[in-house]
């Protein structure tokens, strides 16, 4: 079974203090035992879940709704002082509870006690059961404690640990960052090297085209040259060769250019120089001749 012991005042007598035990079984919804007492005399009463739920009726209320503000007010001591009202008559053993919400105040339940007849047995049990809270009490601070000592010595390792890891994360980061510096002025001085060989390969390019326009311009000035005097070679190849004449043809040719009323008329150098040759050649020729008919006479 479940106690719970509250100290509280009545509207009464506000000076003096009363005590208030609740114990249930199962829930307080269940019904519950209540005892009051002043420390001279003790009053007692059992509310079943019937009252309950008649109680919850009448105050036009949910019965959860109900229950929660039956533990508030009997249980739990939510709220001000004044949040809630009790009022007890010694006469007639009735005991209420209001609670009040600003002016207004509206009464929670209202309970038959009776007198005990030997109030010092229930103030011996109310005050056995305050100790034995009070030890429950300790023994879950004791155990509390002892959790919390535990959570703050593991609390320190991981965050030891954290601070480690902490450290050593830094410590990757600068050495990848170190890397990271290391390779990037790498590629930076690639990426330089290859940018000044490009230039030099585009320079050199410049430089051999500029060549190759200035040895084009005498090569072509020598190429008309060259046609020019093919011109006059091709004049030349048209004229017949003398070695290959027949004989009569030459021996003609001779007599005609052994004449001297023949004037040269040839347009080509060359022509000029074989009529030269051919003349001087004539005169043998022409003494032979002579020679020969004076012979014959």
């Amino acid at each position: 079974m479940e106690r719970k012991v509250s100290r509280i005042h009545l509207a009464s007598g506000p000076n003096i203090i009363h005590f208030l035990q609740v114990s249930w079984e199962k829930t307080l919804g269940s019904g519950f035992v209540i005892t009051l007492t002043d420390g001279q005399s003790a009053w007692t009463g059992t509310v079943s879940e019937l009252e309950i739920s008649q109680e919850a009726d009448d105050m036009a209320m949910e019965k959860e709704k109900y229950v929660d503000e039956l533990r508030k007010a009997l249980v739990l001591g939510a709220g001000p002082a004044d949040t809630y009202k009790f009022n007890f008559s010694k006469e007639s053993c009735h005991f209420s509870f209001e609670k009040n919400l600003k002016d207004v105040s509206f009464r929670l339940g209202s309970f038959n006690l009776q007198k005990v007849a030997s109030p010092a047995e229930v103030i011996r049990e109310l005050i056995c059961d305050c100790l034995d809270t009070v030890a429950e009490n300790q023994a879950k601070n004791e155990h509390l404690q002892k959790e919390n000592e535990r959570l703050l010595r593991n609390w320190n390792d991981v965050q030891g640990r954290f601070e480690k890891c902490v450290r050593a994360r830094e410590a990757l980061e600068n050495d990848l960052y170190q890397r990271f510096i290391l390779v990037l002025n790498e590629k930076k001085a690639k990426i330089r090297s290859l940018h000044k060989l490009l230039n030099e390969v585009q320079e050199l390019e410049k430089n051999t085209e500029s060549e190759r326009e200035t040895t084009s311009c005498p090569q072509m000035s020598a190429d008309r040259e060259a046609i020019y005097d093919e011109s006059t070679d091709e004049e030349s190849e048209k004229l017949p060769d003398p070695s290959v004449l027949p004989p009569a043809t030459l021996r003609k040719d001779d007599s005609v250019i052994s004449s001297p009323d023949i004037t040269d008329i040839a347009p080509s150098r060359k022509r000029r120089q074989r009529i030269e040759k051919n003349l001087g050649t004539e005169p043998k020729m022409a003494s032979k001749d002579h020679h020969l008919q004076e012979k014959e006479n």
